[in-house]
């Protein structure tokens, strides 16, 4: 089970692609394309054209690192196929890979304190 930090900045590709790509096609499609390198410590989650599969590719420190999963029997919950990237936190990740529907996963609200008076 892969578990983000909480810190990590995380980028999902929303248009499919080729999931016969290795890390260091897709680090280099996410550079160019996408405006995000994930040599830099951020994470990139590609979607295949199949619901059911995704590929992460990330900088780890000493390394770049691929993830790869593919849910039996149902699908992962995407957002719309538009061109771009959307941004994403830890939680509504974990909640993608786990097959959950992510988008009710949202930060809470702190409210602005007051001024001490």
């Amino acid at each position: 089970m892969l578990t983000p930090p909480a810190s990590l900045m995380i980028y999902v590709a929303t248009q499919p692609v080729d999931f016969r790509k290795g890390a260091e096609s897709l680090a280099l499609l996410a550079k160019e394309t996408l405006g995000h390198d994930p040599m830099k410590g951020v994470a990139v989650v590609f979607r295949a054209k199949r619901a059911d599969r995704v590929k992460i590719v990330v900088w780890d420190g000493s390394g770049l690192v691929m993830y790869w999963k593919r849910l039996d029997g149902s699908g992962f919950k995407w957002p719309p196929i538009v061109a771009g990237v959307m941004r994403m936190n830890a939680a509504q990740l974990s909640a993608l890979l786990a097959g959950m529907d992510w988008t009710r996963m949202h930060a809470p609200r702190i409210p602005q304190p007051k001024a001490l008076a």
